[in-house]
């Protein structure tokens, strides 16, 4: 069984190697929620996440015969590179099984750290099952990503640190995957401090963890694609669950533009980068999944390892939500100067226009007009209501485009 004395003997273990990521107070967060918010930036680790804690951890528990034979290990990305970082750098072989679909930074981070990388399989589970066999045929060392105790114990170092860090803490609100994270954060939390809340946050794709919970044994559930591919687990594991049952207070559930959100929060208020399991705690504050108000929250910011094209896919979706991106459909009169005048009052309510595109042969139009899509920049919902007010105002006919 995972103990808070094990999770002490982890965080001694594994001090000299790990970074104690800071535990910032965030004034506008807390304006927002409600409560006083501080943000626990394991983004800011070696390889961009909290999942090294518990890779070496385990590695460092390792027997000279196993170092020999080495470890494989499986995972969607933070994993991978938490195991090929410190098992390189204690000389010891290590191969990791990653699914297809595995975005390219954390496929690139993980050869980086010096692990030989497979491919295999649309998820991590068929990864997971391929490189269980492929350890029990070398007789190496497969070191899970959640279910394993001394990974457990040293996800659990966070929760001792944040106690230390700060001791008025009232609630810890922790990604949920697998349950190796909050498994070990709850147990460390509630034996020291057992009136501090202990809150768990997956998402809606993939809730495992709640649907454990429910049945009182791990389910499987359906593979979906998720913005938070880091918990991206269909199934929650046999040695987390007791963990979560005894030590979890409360499981909330936010969906993929709940968490995209939070992302954009975090990169323009904040200036801090985190994937999508790294934003999911933020986004149930955010959402007031919780219902907290006056209280002293540490948000756990687990990861921050998203591929920029995802970033920029984002970015450009948070701005059609807070109205600071609008895209029209404007019927013109088919003759000269019609796009001068249209320009003109798009201009002159301080618009931005980034992209036109001119169509005369499609949406319906006459023969003698065109459809122009265009795309503007505003300065939010109610400059772009003072834009369609004045295109109104000047005749003209138009659309919005969802």
């Amino acid at each position: 069984m995972v103990t808070v004395d094990s999770i002490a003997a982890a965080a001694t273990r594994i001090a000299s190697s790990i970074y104690e990521s800071p535990l910032v107070h965030s004034r506008t967060l807390s304006q927002v929620t409600g409560n006083t918010i501080f943000l626990k930036l394991e983004n800011l680790q070696m390889t961009g996440s909290f999942k090294e804690r518990g890779a070496l951890n385990r590695i460092l528990t390792m027997t000279d015969d196993e170092r020999r034979r080495g470890v494989i290990a499986a995972s969607a990305g933070n994993h991978a590179q938490g195991v090929a970082y410190h098992a390189t750098q204690q000389n010891i072989p290590v191969q990791i099984w990653m699914p297809r679909s595995t975005s390219l930074v954390k496929l690139s981070a993980t050869r980086k750290h010096g692990a030989d990388v497979v491919l295999h399989g649309e998820n991590y589970d068929e990864a997971c099952r391929a490189a269980i066999e492929r350890s029990e045929e070398r007789h190496a060392t497969f070191i899970h990503p959640f279910d394993d105790e001394e990974v457990i114990a040293g996800q659990g170092t966070l929760g001792l640190e944040l106690l230390r860090q700060n001791p008025t803490l009232d609630v810890i609100v922790v990604p949920v995957g697998g349950g190796g994270l909050i498994g070990g954060v709850g147990c460390a939390v509630k034996e020291r401090a057992s009136n501090v809340e202990v809150v768990g946050v997956q998402t809606t794709r993939l809730p495992s963890m709640t649907a454990a919970l429910r049945s009182s044994l791990p389910v499987e559930l359906p593979a979906s694609p998720t913005l938070a591919d880091g918990i991206a687990v269909r199934t929650a594991g046999s040695r987390t669950l007791p963990l979560v049952q005894r030590y979890v207070d409360e499981m909330v559930t936010v969906d993929e533009d709940e968490i995209a959100a939070a992302i954009l929060t975090l990169l323009e208020g904040e200036k801090t980068v985190a994937e999508g399991a790294g934003a999911v705690a933020l986004a149930a504050l955010l959402q007031d999944k919780t219902g907290h108000r006056g209280k002293n929250i540490a948000v756990l910011v687990s990861g921050g390892n998203l591929d920029v094209n995802l970033l920029a896919r984002i970015i450009e979706r948070g701005m059609v939500r807070d109205g600071r991106r609008l895209r029209l459909r404007v019927l013109l009169p088919d003759y000269p100067g019609s796009l001068e005048g249209l320009t003109s009052v798009i201009a002159k309510a301080s618009a931005n226009i980034v992209e036109t595109s001119y169509n005369r042969a499609h949406y319906g139009v006459g023969l003698n007009e065109a459809a122009l899509d265009v795309t503007m920049e505003t300065r939010g919902r109610d400059h772009a209501s003072e834009l369609l007010a004045a295109l109104t105002g000047s005749r003209y006919e138009f659309s919005v485009i969802e």
